[in-house]
């Protein structure tokens, strides 16, 4: 299953990367290919100053080794060797009526002391953080997510939905993220085979494309204002915090001695904090934060 899944998240990075490219029409992804002491490596792959993309990385690792004491005690193992692999991705736009997309997929396996797989289970998802809100983008996003999921079990979009708004969840400041998506993890041989897992994971990762270009092809193009720069460079604040705070993702690289301009590689490049900003009433940026504030169903669950 590592073999197959690390072969299919090459294959992924390929078929994004050159999508990507078409899309932003001038700039291309410069590739870092990096080794991992402990055992692994990965290949990054970085957008910058594009027509479209003002940042953006589309990286796979497959790391491997003995689990950091930190997480020994996290996953209540002792003497404990790993290995995981995954695609994460994060696009930033530079036109703030453009909406900024995340994604990953990952498969981890967990050994015992005479190697053979003590646990095994995948995880990801997909998610949009906006600037402003269109409401026909976030029902294409999350329209496109529940087709992936219902192909599989009809339950699992509305489980993994809210899975997403909790998990995205910036609970210092009591908001979104951004307008969600999919979250799911540890999903186990207990529940489903490995291979139902696989197939379900890699359905979900071949609809991202088909969840975010309309959006960003509607979008990219739009007149801005300054303002509405500023704006984005202050939710891009909110952005970085809920990445350095919270995600378990950025958390696990650096206990694991991950590679850390991989590991960074989502943070945006222009960022603003202003102390106590608030959105104006009743204006266009008040109501993306209403949206945050209470998430919302953006497609009718039967």
């Amino acid at each position: 299953m590592r073999t197959q899944f690390y072969n299919y998240i090459c294959d992924l990075q390929d078929t994004i990367t050159t999508a990507i490219e078409k899309v932003d029409g001038q700039a291309s992804f410069q590739e870092d290919l990096w080794d991992r002491p402990e055992g692994g490596g990965g290949r990054t792959r970085v957008i910058e100053n594009g027509a479209v993309f003002e940042k953006g990385g589309v990286n796979i690792s497959g790391v491997h080794g003995t689990l950091p004491a930190t997480m020994q005690t996290h996953f209540n193992v002792s003497d404990a060797s790993f290995y995981a692999c995954g695609l994460s991705l994060v696009l930033h736009p530079k036109n703030p009526l453009a909406p900024t997309v995340h994604a990953n997929w990952r498969y981890f396996e967990l050994y015992d002391a005479n190697g053979d797989i003590a646990d095994q289970w995948f995880g990801g998802g997909l998610d949009l953080t906006p600037y402003y809100l269109f409401e026909e983008d976030a029902v294409h996003f999350h329209q496109t997510c529940k087709e992936a999921c219902d192909i599989h079990d009809p339950s699992f979009y509305p489980t993994y939905k809210k899975r997403c708004d909790e998990y995205f969840w910036n609970a210092h400041r009591n908001e979104a993220r951004g307008l969600g998506g999919l979250f799911f993890d540890y999903l186990k041989p207990q529940q489903k085979s490995m291979e139902d897992w696989y197939a379900f994971v890699t359905d979900v990762a071949d609809h991202f494309l088909t969840a975010y270009l309309p959006i960003i092809e509607r979008r990219k193009n739009l007149p801005f204002t300054e303002d509405q720069r500023n704006w984005q460079e202050i939710r891009r604040g909110r952005y970085v915090e809920f990445n350095l705070v919270h995600d378990k993702g950025t958390l696990f690289g650096l206990k694991t001695n991950g590679r850390i301009e991989s590991i960074l590689m989502s943070l945006p490049p222009q960022v603003q904090w202003k102390y106590n900003h608030e959105a104006e009433a009743n204006s266009p940026e008040e109501e993306l934060i209403k949206v945050l504030k209470q998430p919302k169903n953006w497609v009718e669950l039967k």
